[in-house]
């Protein structure tokens, strides 16, 4: 069964911290019930990285052993798409002030060691998880590195 978060309804009593607080516990009741996890870990509002609440919900599926999936829709680096703005003996500094990694994996390592990434949409994500339900090997390209 296909679960997404906050398949149940928000209850229209809830508001503010409360409302938050249900989609918290909503989403991690279905982490904990989900046989294989995917998640969207495309550049999230405007930023370099994915969507922090998503890089939790990974974290939290990868503590509970749970298989992971990812997909982004381009090939670029982290390094590629953060911006050096000087260089030293240690690498790309970024406008923060902040040494950019560079170990060219599209995400952060957190990310990419934990979980097969797929290039694409979510409906090539879903083409890649399909065999390894009816007991295949992962078939990966690129930076699938998820090897628990």
């Amino acid at each position: 069964m296909r679960l997404n978060p906050l398949d149940g309804e928000l209850p229209s009593s809830l508001q503010g911290e409360d409302a938050a607080r249900w989609t918290f516990g909503a989403n991690i009741d279905l982490i904990r019930s989900a046989e294989i996890v995917m998640a969207r870990l495309d550049d999230f509002r405007g930023s370099d990285e994915p969507d922090s609440g998503t890089a939790f919900e990974v974290g939290f599926a990868v503590a509970r052993g749970t298989p992971l999936w990812a997909y982004r829709s381009t090939e670029t680096t982290l390094a590629e798409r953060v911006k050096a703005t000087t260089v030293n003996s240690d690498g790309g500094i970024c406008e923060a002030g902040y040494l950019i990694e560079d170990f060219g994996l599209r995400v952060n390592l957190m990310l990419a060691c934990s979980a097969h990434i797929v290039v694409g949409g979510p409906d090539m994500c879903l083409d890649a998880i399909a065999p390894v339900l009816d007991g295949a090997p992962p078939v990966l390209g690129g930076s699938g590195l998820a090897k628990r």
